[in-house]
């Protein structure tokens, strides 16, 4: 590939991936004053309110959860220790929304655990409501406390049992330790992990459907579809974009601080849990794995069981086929283009190339319901022009869209959405490939394409084979995305679960959600490979 059409297309790439947001954040230059009033009296206070909330107990939640669990994993021994420490990532293959659904079919009022406790200790007996902002803001902490988890136990792994005894040795307890010691020093990675909670949180769709609970992504999506207000839905995406910037300027501030201490393997042996404590810490282990993992998982595969002999019809073929069809599709197109990207900002090392190359990830920190008003928008207007253009030219009657309802808006926003992965995965492995490497081979006389095909593409295997599995699952579990720019009667497995979520059919739900989750455990394997035992 010559050079000068690389860097045009990583240009060209990058302008798409960027577009999206432009458009939605342009609403706030011009703004329409009779949306404003209309969202500022019925709509913004209460999704303000609800959205605050949520981050808030979310970010709380997560954190404890993932601090305490990576404190134990990584620092002492217990019984199942070595299980528990790949294990506990495992509700990562569980999407928040799948895990909502489930736990409203077990937990609500008509549910088989609160009918056998009226059953068999009375009318009496008082159970937490699981429709409710504290049940919501469980389920979102058990599917994404991980992201805390993981990056806590590297921090404490590179602490290891050190920084307690340095503790003891000038006077502290075991706890006191901890909390003096310990915890500041991984204060930049609690920062980042509980960071990309709050992305997480704020860019989910699904469970918030779910629960009926209005935050800004429902809003934008009953706007758009409710209302058929597509300036409504571009007025708050602008919103939510300027609250997920600041996040993204946090994460940034405190990545810039993980140089706090030099991240080394615990060498030192961990601390040995006796008598009720190891107990205790396998209790506490156990139950956060069985409510976040264990329990949904086994309730899908019953549900399954129960349904497939009368859910399972020449429909459900046509839905596996277009979820794989579009993963792989997608999962293609991110690869190339994250290449592209990839490969420009090695070939110019300039930083302005460097940074072009991130800017092209920012979707993957926009919620999908903001990619897809920011797609639809220039698409929709492009649509009007060929439509006129075409008519006024030729004379076609009768056509209402050339690019409206296809696939093609659909992969462009999945796309700009999952950059981020395949480019992260991408540059890691060109890393690892030397500049001498490189040197050698033009020294044979290989440049260009010839250089792409000899040198970069057999390095760059596993790298390539990661970034398109890891697209590939994010895209299967993507829900309003392809809710909202699908065409016509082309549903997957995700609008199945909405479909059936949104009339209360958990167990019809649960068949289509199974299968998501099956495919998720994919690179969660993967990912416990690297995790140290």
């Amino acid at each position: 590939m010559h050079l000068s059409r690389l860097l045009i297309l990583s240009l060209l790439i990058g302008l798409i991936t960027l577009l999206p947001i432009g458009v939605v954040m342009s609403y706030l230059i011009y703004p329409e004053s009779a949306i404003w009033q209309h969202l500022w009296a019925y709509v913004l206070p209460e999704i303000i309110s609800n959205t605050a909330i949520l981050l808030l107990g979310t970010g709380v939640v997560s954190a404890a959860l993932g601090i305490a669990l990576a404190w134990l994993t990584a620092c002492h021994e217990f019984p199942l220790r070595r299980f528990f420490n790949w294990a506990l990532i495992l509700p990562l293959a569980m999407p928040a929304y799948v895990t909502a659904f489930v736990d409203i079919g077990l937990f609500d009022f008509t549910g088989p655990v609160q009918t056998f406790i009226r059953h068999h200790f009375g009318e009496g007996i008082w159970f937490p409501p699981i429709r409710s902002t504290p049940g919501v803001i469980m389920v979102m902490s058990l599917s994404l406390y991980p992201y805390v988890y993981l990056l806590c136990r590297n921090a404490f792994l590179s602490q290891g049992a050190r920084i307690t005894e340095a503790g003891q040795l000038l006077g502290l307890t075991r706890n006191k330790a901890f909390w003096r010691l310990a915890l500041p020093m991984a204060r930049p990675w609690i920062v980042g992990g509980v960071i990309v909670v709050l992305m997480e949180t704020l860019a989910d769709f699904g469970t918030m459907s779910v629960f009926n609970f209005d935050t800004f992504t429902t809003a934008i999506y009953k706007s758009w579809f409710g209302l058929f207000s597509l300036s409504a839905a571009a007025q708050l995406a602008s919103l939510l974009v300027i609250v997920v910037f600041g996040l993204l300027i946090a994460e940034q501030y405190f990545a810039g601080r993980k140089r706090y201490h030099t991240p080394l393997k615990n060498m030192s042996p961990r601390f040995t849990l006796h008598g009720r404590t190891k107990w205790l810490a396998l209790i506490f282990c156990s139950s956060i794995l069985l409510f976040a993992f264990i329990l949904p998982l086994l309730q899908l595969i019953y549900w399954s069981a129960q349904v497939f002999t009368q859910d399972f019809d020449e429909r459900y073929p046509q839905f596996i086929w277009h979820t794989v069809l579009l993963a792989s599709v997608s999962a293609g197109l991110v690869v190339a283009a994250a290449l592209c990207l990839a490969l420009t900002a090695r070939t110019y090392p300039n930083r302005w190339f460097k940074a072009w190359g991130r800017l092209a990830t920012l979707g993957y920190a926009v919620p999908g319901s903001v990619l897809a008003v920011g797609i639809f928008i220039p698409v929709a207007a492009a649509d009007t022009y060929l439509i006129n253009f075409f008519n006024a030219q030729f004379g076609w009657q009768g056509h209402s869209s050339f690019l409206r309802g296809t696939l093609f808006i659909m992969l462009l926003a999945l796309m700009v959405r999952f950059m981020a992965p395949g480019f992260n995965s991408i540059e890691t492995g060109l890393q690892r490939i030397t500049k001498n490497q490189e040197d050698a081979a033009k020294g044979m006389g290989l440049f260009g394409w010839q250089l792409l095909r000899r040198i970069h593409l057999p390095l760059l295997k596993t790298s390539l084979f990661s970034a398109a599995l890891l697209v590939f699952v994010d895209t299967m579990k993507e829900m309003p995305i392809t809710l909202m720019t699908r065409p016509f009667g082309w549903d997957t497995l995700a609008v199945r679960v909405f479909e059936m979520t949104s009339e209360g059919q958990w167990d019809r739900a649960a068949l289509p959600a199974l299968g998501i989750v099956l495919v998720g455990l994919l690179p969660v394997f993967l990912l416990s490979r690297h995790q140290e035992n």
